[in-house]
């Protein structure tokens, strides 16, 4: 088909209804006694001063996403055993709850008694622990490949590290040509009511377990294929897409901010596969990926797209040979998005669990969608024999797919891993972006053509030209841990034109993944001209949103600069000079920092410029958490000016929010319309959080009564529309709020004013649905302005069809502002997105100080 015959999508990405189904016999198994707990977790590397001043040898930050954010909780593999790995599963007690046990599907309970089963059918199979869920819950990996020794591991893992660390020489490696077994990765169930990839992996496992045939031999000879059971057991236990969090993980993958997510970035680092798929539901007929346009620029796309297509056309094969169709059984034909739509289900973000794995070598990568919708209101409305019947189906496609792809890589196999090896290759030599050539698969236009061009390396700066120490170790920490190779500078070095101070970090691009430390830190690109229609984000960078300064270099010899290789950051802890002591709160770290010493009874003061002052006789305790965080306390240059308390917030926002709030140690009482209308006790709360799920319209005159009581004597903070709903149905500040296109976002310029919210602030924030303020009364103050020209750096941000809400309408206005009004209530109202998905790590400060200055200007 050529692009000019691409259909547009009539199929939304974005509705996925409730449960789904899948038949799988439970055997009656006894109980097993319980396995040790397979942590310990990894204590991280402590670096020595490379004079970057005073600092302490202090370990990782305590909690993921603040202080250091290097901890990921990993459960690392033992690479030198042998296969199979018999592993005894914990077997989970018995829920009748589940949600999956009306489908006819496999319930989270008997997933371990049928993995204990399946490892004693042969010498295929092994178990293992690769994680915890949020609430608990184990994550199981199952790899089935033929028996191996110890020796016959190790010479594989030697053979997939060359593959990485000297691609030039895997490439003309005949051992590698030759006994390499193929990785294949299989994940199910992120989203926990489309449930049915787990069942269908649970047949395979089970048919791989026990053939006998030759072709089955020969299979497993030449592959090792991972599944990831269930990557949200949270969520199919409880019938909910999102994990026990409240996230939907399939946002995740930049961010990391899940502890299933960190596990499965840990397994595609470990086991670097040539091909994955990601099984969902519910899109009819079934929808197989590629994608459509825009693509992402940082991936080998002519590597990428021409493996993908090629396994995408055999697993449409397969589903249609299953014989389903309209008529009988409700099944319309399959659907390949790159090859049938125009635009809106793109692989432009990294955020999604097929568009992370390319950046670890998958050159076949796939969101797999299966066809008959089993959740939400269908799970609620339709019988449960019409339930069972379609989950039955659903299985049966899912397997389908996982036999054609895991069929694809036998037959390809040594394609696919030259692939591999020549996507590490061109990052290790630093090639530029190859441009996929026109035609390379049927239908490949100029529309699909994406390219970036990558700086010679990233440096982190040490010392004055760093922003945050803090957040610059938590950059560095997240980049490690995501397997990008950062250096450290033992001495003193230039580049670009510019000196750096011993201790900078040095990320050089001439590396093998170096489209995903370029993912991370580039600016990202406006492809507003490009396509109307984006299916999530379209911007993301890091470097620009995390806190940290970062600066690209074009070109340079790096041969000059002597580095030593980074395992994890060097401490960025200290407590210098000597009396009180000054807290600047820039990064989540030093905002969960403060948080303990109020909950420790310190008295500590809002010194008004960003940053607190904390009393000399709470030093000891400051250098206990400088030590934990991964943050600095300066000698304070003034005694500071009101006294802060530890503060309770109720909040009324999206999970997210209720997440990095938590994280940076706030105290929360959820609210929503219905709480308050039900009767809340407002005594104990400071300030009050409106995001989402809070009308003033729809409250009752008791509610209101109590919330104007609050009012009176507390602050307020909100995000959005339905905060700047509330803030004028309240009555709170004079201030007309505006709303640009609905689906804008991206990361924007902005200019701060320098007071109690934005001093010292980045000049970049992050919007989804951007909002702005105009007609400010005189009690309100613009903390924040969208750049007077411009203001999208990245993303995706279009006018409405009549012309407005566009970013030239939005040039120069006010997106924070704060104030006063008549009755005394301290206001701040955001028109940016600054907890988004836990992931603008370097916008949470401005959130908490917004939290802190309310809370003193209020009354």
């Amino acid at each position: 088909m050529t692009p000019s015959a691409r259909r547009s999508p009539v199929l939304k990405r974005f509705s996925h209804p409730l449960l789904g189904v899948v038949v799988v016999s439970t055997l009656a198994l006894p109980a097993m006694p319980a396995a040790a707990d397979p942590q310990p977790r990894r204590s991280p590397h402590t670096l020595r001063d490379f004079g970057n001043g005073p600092e302490r040898n202090s370990t990782a930050g305590a909690v993921r996403g603040l202080g250091r954010g290097a901890d990921h909780t990993r459960f690392p593999r033992d690479r030198s055993k042998g296969y199979p790995r018999r592993v005894t599963l914990t077997e989970p007690a018995t829920n009748p709850a589940d949600f999956s046990i009306k489908l006819g599907l496999t319930p989270y309970h008997a997933i371990a008694p049928k993995l204990n089963a399946l490892q004693r059918v042969g010498d295929r199979v092994s178990v293992e622990v690769i994680g915890r869920s949020h609430q608990g819950r184990e994550l199981y990996l199952v790899t089935v490949t033929a028996p191996e020794s110890g020796a016959e591991a190790r010479a594989q893992e030697r053979m997939r590290e060359k593959i990485e660390d000297d691609p030039a020489a895997a490439a003309r490696d005949p051992w590698i040509k030759r006994d390499y077994k193929a990785p294949v990765f299989i994940n199910n169930n992120i989203h926990g009511n489309e449930w049915e990839g787990t069942d269908a992996t649970l047949k395979a496992i089970e048919r791989l377990a026990a053939a006998k045939d030759p072709a089955t031999r020969a299979l497993l000879d030449s592959t090792r294929l991972y599944f990831n059971v269930t990557a949200n057991p949270d969520g199919r236990a409880g019938g909910t897409r999102a994990n026990g969090a409240g996230f939907d993980m399939n946002r995740d993958f930049i961010t990391g901010s899940q502890p299933e997510v960190r596990a499965m970035q840990q397994v595609m680092i470990d086991t670097q596969p040539v091909a994955m798929i990601d099984l969902h539901g519910y899109v009819n007929g079934t929808l197989i990926e590629p994608t459509t346009p825009p693509h992402g620029q940082n991936y080998e796309y002519d590597l990428f797209i021409k493996n993908t297509y090629a396994n995408g056309l055999g697993m449409e094969a397969a589903v249609k040979a299953l014989g389903y169709t309209p008529e009988a059984d409700g099944v319309q034909p399959p659907q390949i998005p790159f090859r049938d739509w125009d635009e809106g289900w793109d692989d432009w973000p990294p955020i999604f669990t097929p568009q992370y794995a390319p950046f670890h070598g998958a050159v076949a990568s796939h969101t797999v969608e299966i066809p008959l919708r089993v959740n939400n209101a269908d799970y609620t409305n339709l019988p449960e024999a019409e339930l069972r019947r379609r989950a039955a189906i659903n299985t049966a496609i899912a397997g389908a797919t996982i036999d054609a792809t895991i069929s694809h890589v036998h037959a390809k196999r040594a394609q696919m891993v030259a692939d591999q090896i020549e996507v590490f290759r061109r990052g290790a030599a630093g090639e530029p972006s190859r441009p996929a050539p026109l035609g390379i698969v049927p239908g490949f236009g100029p529309e699909d053509v994406y390219t970036t061009t990558f700086p010679r390396a990233y440096v982190v700066p040490a010392g004055s030209g760093q922003r945050s120490a803090t957040a610059a170790a938590r950059l560095v920490d997240h980049m490690v841990a995501n397997d990008v190779r950062v250096t450290r500078a033992v001495r003193p070095f230039s580049l670009g034109g510019k000196t750096y101070p011993a201790g900078s970090y040095v990320v050089d691009m001439h590396q093998p993944k170096r489209g995903l430390a370029n993912v991370m830190l580039e600016p990202g690109a406006d492809i507003s001209p490009k396509v109307d229609a984006m299916y999530d984000i379209s911007g993301w960078s890091l470097a620009h949103l995390w806190g940290a300064t970062v600066d690209a270099v074009t070109s340079g010899d790096l041969r000059r600069v002597q580095t030593r290789p980074v395992p994890v950051a060097s401490p960025a802890g200290a407590v210098e000079g000597w009396g009180d002591l000054a807290l600047r709160l820039d990064t989540p770290a030093e905002v969960s920092a403060l948080n303990a010493l109020l909950a420790e009874g310190v008295a500590v003061k809002w010194s008004g410029d960003g940053g607190v002052v904390v009393p000399r006789s709470a030093r000891s305790l400051a250098g206990t958490l400088a030590d934990r965080y991964g943050v600095r306390f300066d000698r304070a240059r003034s005694a500071g000016g009101q006294p802060l308390r530890r503060l309770t917030v109720a909040v009324a926002g999206g999970a997210d929010e209720v997440y990095s709030l938590q994280e940076m140690g706030f105290t929360l009482k959820p609210v929503s319309t219905a709480v308050l209308n039900a009767g809340f006790d407002w005594s104990g709360v400071d300030v009050l959080y409106v995001s989402s799920g809070l009308s003033f319209a729809q409250l009752n005159e008791a509610a209101r009564t109590a919330l104007d009581g609050f009012l009176a004597r507390g602050g307020v903070v909100t995000r959005g529309g339905t905060g700047a709903t509330f803030n004028q149905a309240a009555g709170l500040l004079t201030a007309t709020h505006v709303a640009g296109r609905g689906d804008a976002n991206g990361v924007v310029s902005v200019t701060n004013a320098g007071g109690p919210i934005t001093a010292g602030a980045p000049a970049h924030s992050f919007v989804y649905s951007p909002r702005w303020f105009t007609g400010l009364g005189p009690e309100v103050t613009a903390e924040q302005r969208y750049a007077g020209t411009g203001p999208l750096v990245s993303g995706h941000w279009r006018p409405n069809a009549d012309g407005t809400g566009g970013p030239a309408a939005a040039q120069g206005q006010a997106t924070v502002v704060r104030g006063v009004d008549e009755r005394g209530a301290a206001v701040v109202l955001f028109g940016t997105e600054p907890l988004f998905r836990n992931h603008p790590k370097g916008l949470f400060a401005q959130v908490a100080r917004s939290l802190y200055w309310t809370s003193i200007s209020a009354g």
